[in-house]
């Protein structure tokens, strides 16, 4: 037991994505802040994901070697085949699985220990991604979650999702909740910097569950109240074209600017520059963008779902309003746009609330958990 405590270990991580593909989001940022940290520490870790264009077919990157191999839509397929083919024979000390819309079925497979990975469910949710024969798909996939991991110990990323995995029947011991943290290299405040208060911005990936036309749509409704306001969409995603359509149609070309992938040495400075932040999804992990954004003093208007309730603190932190409710997420917003006083109340608390997410921490807490999975399939 004390030497598997202290022994460096062999990690493979299979996730569709690595942070360098263009559809990365917050399940990215999340594996590569741990798993870069774990690497860093003396253990050896293998990232097995998805190839696209332009990529190296594998590559260390801080640490992690990363192996690229088929496409997106049926990437699942490529890991037992992988597996079989190429990693059994490296002898991993264990298999970190990162469940994400469909699951990759590991422990149907593997002969090493498990440890399961999930940021949110999507449920009916995917319904509003995507058309009915492929969501019907990916809801049904997520259904087996349960029968085929259910020996699995799981890493949460929100409490909203944690009790999701209770409802469903897993044992509390088996689900532990590992917050998302902020790095502050690269999300901080600066007093200097100050904000605009007729620009708000959307920070995050561009898909249709995220509802950013709900945001659209609030522009339209206020514009002539506000006439100087501006709205900045930090992001990209498949939706984008269905948005930047639906703002010519409503006229708000002027008023909307859509800036795509930035650098990272970019996104504090845009951040600092907002009055708030708008996430309208209809359901997230966490909602780590938000996170990010307090971290650089911007408050957030949110919807009131699963993650985001749970990254916001509803009074203090931003507003949630009811998801899909276009008045309800008007009238939040010109609390804001009418009061400076109260904006600014709320960035001190938002500030305050991201300085407690520790990446560092996290690592910890993750470490710890895989070491304890491992000792039990051992044990």
């Amino acid at each position: 037991m004390v030497l598997m405590d202290t022994k460096p270990l062999k990690i493979l991580v299979l996730n569709w994505q690595d942070i360098t593909n263009p559809l990365a989001g917050g399940a990215e940022v999340h594996l590569h802040e741990v798993f870069e940290r774990i690497a860093a520490r003396g253990h050896e870790v293998t990232l097995f994901c998805h190839y696209f264009d332009g990529a190296a077919r594998e590559e260390m990157r801080n640490g992690i070697r990363i192996v690229r191999q088929g496409g997106r839509s049926l990437f699942n397929f490529h890991v037992p085949l992988a597996y079989f083919r190429r990693f059994r024979k490296e002898r991993f000390d264990v298999i970190v699985d990162d469940v994400n819309k469909i699951p990759f079925y590991t422990p149907l497979f593997s002969r090493e220990p498990v440890q399961g990975v999930t940021h949110h469910l999507f449920g009916k949710s995917i319904f509003l991604e995507t058309i009915f024969p492929f969501a019907a798909y990916v809801y049904l996939s997520e259904r087996l979650i349960k029968p085929v991991y259910r020996r699995v110990h799981f890493i949460i990323g929100s409490p909203s999702t944690h009790k999701e995995y209770l409802e469903w029947g897993f044992p509390k011991e088996q689900v532990t909740v590992v917050n998302y943290c902020v790095n502050k290299d690269i999300y901080y405040p600066d007093e200097s910097n100050f904000y605009d208060v007729q620009r708000i911005g959307y920070f995050g990936r561009l898909k249709k569950y995220k509802s950013v036309d709900h945001l659209l749509q609030a522009m339209d409704r206020i514009r002539d109240d506000y006439p100087s306001l501006h709205l900045d969409i930090i992001g990209d995603g498949d939706d984008k074209p269905r948005l930047e359509e639906m703002t010519s149609q409503l006229g708000l070309d002027s008023r909307v600017t859509f800036h795509g992938f930035i650098d990272e040495s970019e996104k504090a400075p845009m951040l600092q520059k907002m009055n708030f932040v708008v996430n309208t999804s209809s359901k997230e992990g966490w909602g780590l963008t938000v996170v990010e954004a307090n971290a650089c003093g911007a408050p957030v208007v949110a919807a009131n779902v699963p993650g985001l309730r749970d990254s916001v603190v509803d009074g203090q932190t931003g507003l949630l309003y009811e998801f899909g409710n276009i008045d309800d997420l008007v009238t939040k917003m010109r609390l804001f746009l009418d009061s400076t006083e109260q904006r600014n109340a709320f960035r001190e608390r938002a500030l305050s609330w991201a300085a407690k997410f520790d990446w560092d921490v996290a690592t910890d807490e993750t470490l710890a958990i895989i070491r304890r999975t491992i000792a039990d399939w051992n044990g």
